[in-house]
């Protein structure tokens, strides 16, 4: 039994629901605060505020607004797509028993995706995507994955473990379903080290650092991705540039823009098609005048839109 704390209000004006309510075609959200710490200190860090924080601030700026015209789409979010939207409100996590906390975070992808439904799972912290893309494994045989992030995680182990946030992508690459792994926004230094970046290389990851993605533009980008398979996207915070996006705990500037976290993620959800998303690595406390939340919440609103749009004209 999964175990959810529901919402009354879901994010962006989601009906609440249950997972057993989920149905093909659902764009469904949940919060997934608990990944796989270093230490103690880390079970409950401000990343693991974020999906009750972000609903909260999202939702006084466009709890009200799924159903005005977004001139980002050229209609309302869902349009005449008869899509649903819908959350589930948060997993529970238990400190004392953090493997079942960890396992119910793929336990739950597994049961949406083998029900036919979009994950939008709000992290928690870099971790987090490990589990989500071990629970593409069942329904859905395969995806390819971009990661959008200042780092590119592929540490073999960090700190004595080897599914830590360092080593979020070494991880997912070894998914025998993952297809093209596609990286975007790497810059400056963090946890990877000359022998990382080599192998990421070696493994065929398309690595895209944000100085090729200010030379290529987002349409050069997307050129180098396959359209062979739907694509789990994993953003964490700190891929964006902090000018839009301040919180989170490794801001970090020269990330992508508005303007170009927007287009990407338009492209993927209406042409490539979407398999599904986490967002990780969201600290509300650093946040300024939720600005934070209010690009999250954009850049969802033009996803899930394009998402469902292109699943009606298919």
């Amino acid at each position: 039994m999964i175990a959810m704390h529901p919402v009354e209000q879901g994010l962006l004006g989601a009906d609440p629901g249950t997972l057993e309510s989920v149905r093909d075609g659902d764009i469904v959200v949940w919060g997934a605060p608990y990944g796989s710490p270093y230490g103690m200190s880390g079970v409950h860090s401000d990343a693991a505020n974020a999906p009750r924080e972000f609903r909260a601030r999202a939702n006084r700026r466009f709890g009200a607004h799924r159903d005005r015209y977004d001139f980002s789409l050229g209609g309302t979010l869902l349009g005449d797509t008869g899509s649903r939207l819908i959350d589930l409100g948060d997993l529970s996590g238990d400190p004392r028993d953090l493997e079942a906390t960890a396992a119910a975070v793929t336990e739950s992808v597994a049961e949406v995706v083998e029900r036919g439904g979009v994950p939008v799972v709000l992290g928690g912290d870099d971790s987090v995507p490990i589990l989500v893309a071990g629970g593409f494994g069942g329904r859905m045989p395969r995806i390819n994955v971009l990661q959008i992030d200042a780092h590119i995680d592929f540490a073999d182990t960090a700190h004595g473990r080897s599914d830590g946030y360092s080593s979020t992508m070494r991880r997912i690459r070894e998914m025998p379903w993952v297809g093209q792994i596609v990286q975007i926004g790497a810059r400056g230094t963090g946890s990877a080290r000359p022998d990382d970046v080599a192998q990421a290389h070696a493994a065929g990851n398309v690595i895209v650092p944000m100085q090729d993605v200010r030379r290529l533009g987002i349409a050069g980008v997307v050129s180098q991705m396959r359209d062979d398979l739907p694509w789990f996207v994993t953003l964490d915070v700190d891929g964006l540039d902090p000018t839009i996006a301040p919180g989170t705990s490794c801001p970090l500037p020269g990330g992508l823009d508005f303007a170009e976290a927007e287009e990407l993620l338009a492209f993927v959800g209406g042409t490539l098609g979407l398999a599904g998303i986490d967002i990780v690595e969201h600290f509300p406390s650093l946040d300024v005048r939720d600005t934070t939340s209010t690009t999250l919440s954009r850049l969802l609103s033009v996803l899930i839109g394009n998402a469902t749009r292109a699943r009606r004209r298919a």
